[in-house]
C-alpha cells in the first residue's frame, strides 16, 4: 500500500453542511449553505462559519451582527444543495424550497422551522483569511425539536437522520460505533460488577491510568502461578508450605 503527496487543499472530510439563516430588517430571509464551519469553543458556546465576501449573505450577517446554523436531515438535502448554489439576490430560497420562518428568542434572523436543530448566533468577531472570512459567532440560544428527545429530555440526535458532506457529495450518517471515553471506560461483567470480562480488554485504574485484563489481578489460585506474598514478592505454593513449616518448626 503506498500514499501520493497532493499539494495543499481542503480534506478535512467529512464536514456538516449547515443551513445558514440571516435576514435585514424589512427584508426577506435568507438561507446559505455552509461547508466551512465547527464548534470553536465550548464556554461560551461558540460556532465559526467561513463566507466568501462576494456571497449575498456575506454583508446581510456582518451588517445585522448575527445568524441561525440550522442542522440539516435527509429530508432537507436537496434545499440545502439549492441554497448553496442559488443566490438570494435573484430567488427567496424559503418560498422556492417550501420551507417556513421559525422565530428566534434571542435574535431576529429566523431559523428553519424544518431544521431538527436551530442554533442563534450573534457575531463576535470577523477575521480575514483569504478566499473566505471567517465569522465567529457566540451561541445565545438552541431550539431543538421535541419530537428527538427521550423520555429523559435526551436529545437524540441519532434518530433526526443528520447528513455530511464529503469532497463534493452528500451522506447519510452510519452506525454508531462508540460513544466518547468508551475506550477507557471500565466494563460490566455479567455480575453487573465494573472490570474486564477477557484478557488484555482495557481498564482504568487509579488516576485513570491505563490496565489490561491480563495483568488487573496478579493473584491466582492455581499451581507454580504467581501470588504475592508479604511484602509485595511473588510466591508459589510450594514456597507457602516450606516458609510454614519453617514457622511451625521455630515455634517447637
Amino acid at each position: 500500500m503506498g500514499k501520493q503527496f497532493w499539494r495543499p487543499g481542503n480534506m478535512l472530510y467529512p464536514v456538516p453542511a449547515v443551513m445558514v439563516s440571516c435576514q435585514r430588517p424589512g427584508e426577506k430571509p435568507n438561507i446559505i449553505t455552509v461547508a466551512w464551519t465547527s464548534t470553536s469553543c465550548s464556554s461560551p458556546a461558540m460556532i465559526s462559519i467561513s463566507v466568501r465576501p462576494e456571497r449575498y449573505s456575506y454583508d446581510i450577517i456582518k451588517e445585522t451582527g448575527e445568524f441561525v446554523v440550522n442542522l440539516v436531515s435527509e429530508d432537507l438535502v436537496f434545499a440545502s444543495d439549492y441554497c448553496g448554489v442559488r443566490s438570494g439576490r435573484n430567488v427567496d430560497k424559503y418560498k422556492e424550497m417550501r420551507l417556513t420562518p421559525s422565530e428566534s428568542r434571542t435574535i431576529s434572523a429566523p431559523g428553519i422551522e424544518e431544521s431538527p436543530v436551530n442554533i442563534e448566533c450573534k457575531l463576535v468577531q470577523t477575521i480575514h483569511l483569504g478566499s473566505h472570512d471567517l465569522f465567529l459567532g457566540e451561541v445565545t440560544g438552541v431550539n431543538v425539536d421535541d419530537r428527538f428527545l427521550d423520555e429523559n429530555g435526551k436529545l437524540c440526535l441519532d434518530k433526526a437522520g443528520l447528513t455530511v458532506y464529503s469532497h463534493g457529495e452528500y451522506y447519510g450518517l452510519g452506525k454508531k460505533l462508540g460513544t466518547f471515553g468508551y475506550s477507557v471506560a471500565r466494563r460490566k461483567t455479567k455480575s453487573g460488577s465494573q472490570g474486564a470480562g477477557k484478557s488484555g480488554e482495557l481498564r482504568t485504574g487509579k488516576g485513570g491510568e491505563l490496565r489490561t485484563g491480563k495483568n488487573t489481578e496478579p493473584r491466582t489460585g492455581k499451581d507454580s502461578e504467581l501470588r504475592t506474598g508479604k511484602g509485595g514478592e511473588p510466591q508459589t505454593r510450594k514456597n507457602r508450605e516450606h516458609r510454614a513449616d519453617k514457622g511451625r518448626k521455630r515455634r517447637k
